[in-house]
């Protein structure tokens, strides 16, 4: 059994064998949080947790003879401000024109088989019966006439709980919800290092790390999408942990616009980590019978260390977010055009380049920007999604079929939540844009925003969308999204309805995700937004990959993808191989090491094939081979992290099969050393230790708890004095290495 509960004293636990989470309803009717970590044997009671017999100095009790019994020493599930707790809660809702201090306390629970979906919003899920369980707590308050939700999944196969919330007004009144998080979770100390995801443009989720100290420290995005600057991630490890040992509990919030995630730690150095929908410029207004749901949170608990938590990460993703068909189906490598020619293109040009691509492996060409209105530059047209035929006069499904012929798939880029103020659109329908029509109104790559909260805007880009997907056969679709939103009103939306405004934008955004990807199930889509500014899990539900950033640039890529690799498994990253000098950092970087960064993403290439030597054209065509052998191994292998680029100069990782058959290494030096050491090695993770491996190349064999103990042999390194033996050397440098086992059963 997933879910346990203590009738009699009314306790739940969750469990899996991996991980438990237990919480009871304390006296006064609310919900007390008891437990969450390692798997703890079920027991008839769990009282013992957590102490409500010891009063303190200067707390304010909720029972006059129980002074022991105060909200503001206690560690609760899902808490509200002002009944003696002052830390900020999880919840305030009120009657529209009136002050409430919530009062929510328990009326029921339910138990399901699997996991119910959300309406309306991303959230994992299960296909077959026993995936996981879902324990629904009801909660009321009596004078709200509200009815609250909380829902709790543990998956039977992961160290994961999920957790959201719901609110139902079952009363005659409006309500008004001010805050509604997903959720809430009080640990019982501090001794935590909080580390996240962080960053701009170009270098998006780069880890930070820190101490826990007294107050708040909190990530957020205000930006209308979940941001480069802070991911909806977060992870809390205790400051002994490593990338391959303690504990650490890691969070993720399923959504993709405004959020917060924070602790609070307070006076008694209780940590109290809440996660969900921002709550400024946050409103609300809930009429009789209707529900409000919250985005999930997904939590995980390991015992092993970040990689331990980042491959719960990667195995709940790959199983239960990501759209079912791409689970096992391969990502093509593709070639973009966009560095290659950027708006300046015809049909022979594009038709050329496929060609030429097509020699060299690569499956599937992608026409970016600039094919549609009168799209020559970033100050027009988006919006006039129509064929440009003063670039294309044979028509986009000319084009498509050319493309195809060549033995290509076709692909096209999309931003269809902008609008160009010089475009037909805008002139047709100015009341369309995001922003007040009397007042100043900023741009941002020389654009405004749809305004996604109208349903009749959402349904006009599902038919533009919809005609050219049908009209082109198209098998990809790059969705971009290249600004934020500023002046968020809507002119749609009543006075009172403005605080709803970023929430409805984003359910609009779902919506259209959710047309097309039901009416074309095959078509792959890659989510963008400037590159990785919208690179999150509510996204990952439609788009199973998405362009991890803008900057292709080698050496920036290692931080990038080491980062998102966190919380992301690493067929959720686009990652390509560009031209030098980067267009990005202007580093030139060998066409090795490009591809030594990429392989380990979706692959592909952001150049002109036909502006490459024939030496180049060789090693593209090795690259593309070397892919297609291995890319089922990035696909569903075990990632490991093994050499960190925020601590120093070298960055490795590998991916491991599940059976420990075989493995990819990826090796990386950004500056040369002098006189560097003679004989250097690589400690690798997660092979069988009883194991023979061979590196193809190699004479010597390994037993795998050699290569995890001593280390991988390196080439050897240029010294300053052995050029004639030296393997590598200089800036830049990287290998990729695979492992296989061998039927040898000694050395």
């Amino acid at each position: 059994m997933l879910i346990q509960v203590n009738q009699d004293n009314q306790q739940f636990h969750l469990t899996n064998g991996k991980v438990s989470y237990i919480f009871h309803v304390m006296k006064n009717g609310q919900l007390g949080h008891l437990y969450y970590g390692k798997a703890l044997r079920h027991r008839s009671d769990f009282s013992h947790l957590q102490a409500y017999d010891v009063p303190t100095a200067a707390s304010c009790h909720v029972y006059e003879d129980d002074p022991a019994f105060s909200l503001e020493t206690l560690r609760q599930e899902y808490p509200a401000y002002g009944n003696s707790d002052f830390r900020e809660p999880a919840i305030s809702v009120s009657k529209a024109g009136e002050a409430h201090v919530p009062n929510f306390t328990y009326e029921s629970f339910r138990i399901l088989d699997g996991k119910p979906g959300l309406e309306g919003l991303p959230a994992t899920y299960t296909e077959e019966e026993g995936q996981a369980g879902t324990l629904q707590v009801t909660l009321k308050d009596h004078y709200l006439q509200a009815e609250l939700t909380l829902n709790y999944t543990i998956f039977r196969d992961h160290p994961v709980i999920a957790r959201s919330a719901s609110l139902k007004n079952a009363g005659e009144d409006q309500l008004v919800i001010d805050r509604l998080m997903g959720a809430s979770l009080d640990f019982p100390d501090k001794d935590f290092r909080f580390i996240h995801l962080a960053g701009t443009w170009s270098r998006e989720r780069h880890v930070k790390e820190r101490a826990l100290e007294t107050g708040i420290q909190s990530i957020s995005s205000l930006r209308g999408a979940s941001s480069h600057h802070h991911n909806p991630f977060l992870a809390l490890k205790r400051p002994d942990a490593t990338e391959r040992s303690g504990e650490v509990f890691g969070f993720q919030f399923v959504y993709s616009s405004n959020f917060i995630m924070q602790v609070e730690v307070d006076h008694y150095d209780v940590a109290r980590l809440t996660a969900g929908i921002h709550p400024f410029d946050f409103q609300w207004n809930l009429g009789p019978e209707q529900t409000f749901q919250t985005p999930e949170v997904v939590m995980v608990h390991s015992g092993e260390g970040l990689n331990g938590m980042s491959q719960a990460f990667h195995d709940l993703y790959r199983e239960h977010l990501i759209p079912a068909q791409w689970r096992k189906g391969e990502r093509p490598i593709l070639i973009n055009n966009w560095e290659a020619t950027y708006f300046d293109f015809n049909e022979d040009k594009l038709v050329n380049i496929a060609k030429s691509a097509r020699e060299l492996g690569i499956e599937l060409f992608v026409l970016d920007d600039g094919w549609f209105g009168k799209r020559n530059d970033d100050t027009s047209s988006l919006g006039d999604w129509h064929v440009d035929y003063d670039k294309l006069p044979n028509g986009i499904e000319s084009l498509a079929r050319k493309i195809k012929e060549t033995g290509m798939q076709f692909g096209l880029w999309f931003e269809p939540e902008m609008i160009s103020p010089n475009s037909e659109l805008y002139r047709e329908h100015p009341d369309w844009a995001v922003g007040f029509a009397d007042r100043p109104h900023t741009l941002g790559r020389n654009q405004r925003v749809l305004d996604f909260s109208r349903p009749e805007i959402v349904e006009y880009l599902y038919e533009k969308m919809a005609a050219i997907i049908r009209e082109t056969g198209l098998s990809y679709i790059k969705w971009d999204m290249n600004r934020n939103i500023t002046e968020a009103y809507s002119s749609r939306l009543a006075p009172n309805q403005q605080g709803e405004f970023f929430h409805r934008y984003i359910l609009g955004v779902y919506d259209l995700y959710e047309k097309l990807t039901k009416e074309f199930p095959d078509v792959l889509f890659e989510s963008c937004a400037g590159g990785g500014g919208r690179f999150d899990p509510g996204m990952m539900y439609y788009a199973p990959q998405a362009w991890a950033s803008d900057d292709t640039d080698a050496v920036e890529r290692l931080k990038i993808q080491y980062g998102t690799s966190y919380a992301y498994p690493l067929y959720s990253m686009g990652s390509h191989v560009s031209a030098v000098p980067n267009h990005q950092t202007l580093r030139t970087t060998p066409l090795s090491t490009r591809a030594n960064v990429a392989y380990f993403g979706t692959f592909g290439y952001e150049l002109d094939p036909l502006k490459l030597t024939e030496e180049e054209r060789t090693e593209i065509k090795e690259q593309a081979a070397f892919y297609k052998k291995h890319r089922k191994l990035v696909r569903d292998g075990q990632f490991y992290r093994l050499l960190n680029p925020f601590a120093g100069n070298e960055t490795a990782w590998m991916i491991v099969s599940r059976d420990q058959s075989e493995a990819l290494i990826g090796w990386y030096k950004v500056l040369a050393t002098a006189n560097p050491p003679k004989q250097q090695t690589l400690r690798l993770d997660g092979l069988d230790p009883s194991k023979v491996y061979q590196v193809p190349g190699l004479a010597q064999s390994f037993y795998g708890d050699e290569l995890m103990a001593v280390g991988l042999p390196l080439p050897t390194e240029f010294n300053g004095v052995n050029r004639q033996k030296a393997e590598r050397g200089g800036d830049f440098q990287s290998q990729v290495f695979y492992l296989q086992s061998t039927e040898v059963s000694k050395l």
